[in-house]
């Protein structure tokens, strides 16, 4: 790429001052501002300083980084905001009534712009100077940019050559451009935030289900409190490998995540080895490090955001963020408690995309409790909160107490599921409230103590087979009921009869909730899991009975038969010795099949001093830790 170092001798016709330019704005028009950091900084405060000879300017916008000075108060009668994304400078004015949000998927925004449905008399963006062939780039804001840019009446265009050059399908004719205004300024700027506790804890969790090979895409909004999830999980992904990006935004997050070696986009199905973007928010870094790179494709959002095209993707990852979801699993993503807070933006988009996706996984992340300790998980949704994905395509909802799968579960399974990853403080209500809005049954309220997530740090570790399948270890959860109930149908009458020394294979509801609801300040359950992509496969569980009296505990697990003889029943029963011993437990009692040769033997070599004693067939081990 070669700059046209003449370009305002050449095109001197087209080339005005700010003034000058923004002098062609009349009253009633409806003008459209360039996004985020790449918004035109110049043209905006040259229209205001028009103010004072307008009336009834629409600002349509999807999302501006700089300092919205026309959304000022005094403004009021000048110019009026129509909003796609509500961001934190135009916020208030939405919220007062003194301006408007347009709720609408980022996909169609474009549409609106070419049908004529939203007609646009000026558009305001920013470019870089033109190159030798007469072509400039929109730089780090292509997104609804260019639809704007084809489709509004007058197009006037703040030229800086601070602005990065981007690749992909980021570049304007300058014929098609009506306005040059030249301005050499620094672009808008956005420096990424460390990540908050709760923010870390979820993108932990979020890491855990993404694959190696995934291409991700990382959602635009923020939860107030704890900022950006979706950019906190970048962190997370360090030791992954073999991943690939299609997103609307990326920020300064993404460069760490690049050095790591975990992106190369090796296994994308689409623009295999290019991280796919519409637009960057960031530091001088990010837009030195994008500019003119091969590494990345800047594409119009009709492109990155259309759902077929996300859909082509193997093991899309969509990771969105909501304010609040209720037991049914409706999703609430821009707004709060009746307020306009964000927006709809690719959520929707990327949801389906992703769910449609070969080993896809569409993911809603959120704390799970507001800045004052209100839940956000909740039996119905706030008076005034909208629903954004519905609760028939919701899929993966992470909060920082875990991960609840809802798709193709029933309404007591997926009530069941949130409310053991809401807060703590918040379950023993939400479980009533479900109890009376007949979500589950009535007998649910017999397991109200037992409502208990253990604690992932003492409890969670993982297992790697010879075959290199890793099997992750972690409690228990209620959610897990139906897992359960698989796994114990599956087993063969010879495994059900070593482990429960009977040859019944029918499990009524109440057993099958003793294996679940587990209160972990006492007993210990505990499952290993294979990831598949519609959740968690169990293939093991492991439990422990504490019996208070003599400090022991009355130890028993069993393997899905398919993975017996691989070394998990050892490494089950050594990491609940771990649990035990670190909870001051003084040792395992057990109750072995005396023909159970493969249990006794995991027992015999459990590295502590055991005793035994065999009688009527069974043999009774004794272990002191």
């Amino acid at each position: 790429m070669e700059y046209d170092i003449n370009w305002q001798t050449t095109y001197r016709d087209m080339v005005m001052t700010p003034k000058k330019a923004l002098a062609q704005v009349r009253s009633g028009h409806r003008v459209f501002l360039g996004t985020g950091c790449g918004e035109p900084t110049v043209l905006v405060q040259a229209m205001v300083e028009m103010a004072g000879t307008l009336c009834d300017v629409e600002i349509i916008e999807l999302l501006t980084k700089g300092h919205a000075p026309y959304a000022d108060r005094k403004y009021s009668d000048c110019f009026k905001v129509n909003s796609f994304f509500i961001g934190h400078n135009v916020r208030e004015v939405i919220q007062e009534g003194r301006g408007d949000y347009t709720p609408i998927l980022m996909s169609d925004i474009p549409v609106l712009f070419h049908s004529g449905q939203l007609p646009l008399d000026v558009a305001l963006i920013q470019v870089t100077p033109p190159d030798v062939r007469g072509k400039v780039s929109l730089g780090v804001s292509v997104d609804i940019v260019k639809a704007a840019a084809e489709n509004a009446s007058l197009v006037i265009a703040q030229v800086n050559p601070q602005m990065p050059w981007t690749r992909g399908d980021s570049l304007i004719d300058i014929n098609d451009l009506d306005i040059l205004v030249p301005a050499d300024v620094p672009l808008l700027q956005r420096e990424s935030q460390p990540a908050h506790p709760v923010s870390a804890r979820i993108a932990e969790l979020v890491a855990a289900i993404i694959p190696n090979g995934a291409t991700i895409e990382f959602g635009i909004g923020r939860v107030p409190g704890v900022g950006r999830i979706p950019q906190a999980v970048m962190h997370a992904l360090h030791g992954k490998h073999d991943l690939g990006i299609h997103t609307e935004l990326i920020t300064d997050d993404i460069l760490e995540l690049i050095a790591s070696g975990a992106i190369n986009g090796a296994k994308k199905s689409t623009d295999r080895g290019k991280i796919v973007t519409s637009f960057c928010m960031g530091t001088k870094k990010l837009y030195d490090f994008v500019n003119d790179n091969p590494l990345f494709s800047f594409r119009p959002t009709e492109f990155v955001n259309d759902s077929t095209v996300i859909a082509k993707q193997n093991r899309m990852v969509s990771i969105n963020m909501a304010l609040e979801i209720d037991l049914t699993g409706q999703v609430c993503s821009d707004s709060e408690e009746g307020e306009f807070y964000s927006g709809i933006g690719g959520q929707v988009d990327f949801n389906r995309g992703a769910s449609r996706s070969p080993g896809g996984r569409a993911i809603i992340v959120m704390p799970s409790t507001t800045k004052d300790g209100k839940s956000r998980i909740v039996s119905s949704l706030s008076s005034g909160s909208g629903v954004v994905v519905t609760r028939g395509t919701v899929h993966f909802v992470v909060t920082e107490y875990g991960v609840a799968y809802l798709h193709g579960k029933s309404v007591q399974d997926r009530t069941l599921a949130l409310v053991s990853i809401a807060h703590p403080d918040h379950r023993e209500q939400l479980l009533h409230q479900a109890i009376e809005a007949h979500y589950i049954r009535s007998e649910f309220a017999a397991v109200e103590g037992k409502f208990v997530v253990a604690s992932q740090n003492v409890m969670k570790t993982s297992y790697l087979l010879d075959n290199g399948t890793q099997v992750n270890f972690r409690p228990i959860h209620p959610t897990d009921e139906p897992l359960m109930r698989d796994l114990m149908y599956d087993l063969s009458k010879e495994t059900l009869y070593y482990r429960f020394m009977s040859h019944n294979q029918r499990f009524g509801q109440k057993q099958i909730q003793n294996f679940v609801y587990v209160d972990h300040r006492k007993d210990v359950a505990i499952v290993g899991t294979v990831p598949e992509a519609h959740g968690d496969d169990i293939i093991a569980v492991g439990r422990y009975y504490l019996d208070e009296h003599s400090n022991r505990a009355e130890v028993a697990f069993v393997v899905r038969d398919g993975w017996q003889g691989r070394g998990l029943g050892t490494f089950l029963f050594k990491h609940l010795m771990t649990i035990a011993k670190a909870t001051g437990i003084s040792g395992f009692t057990a109750e072995v099949l005396r023909d159970n040769k493969r249990m006794q033997a995991i027992f015999n070599h459990s590295g502590h001093k055991v005793q035994s004693q065999v009688e009527e067939g069974v043999c009774s081990f004794k272990i002191e830790f």
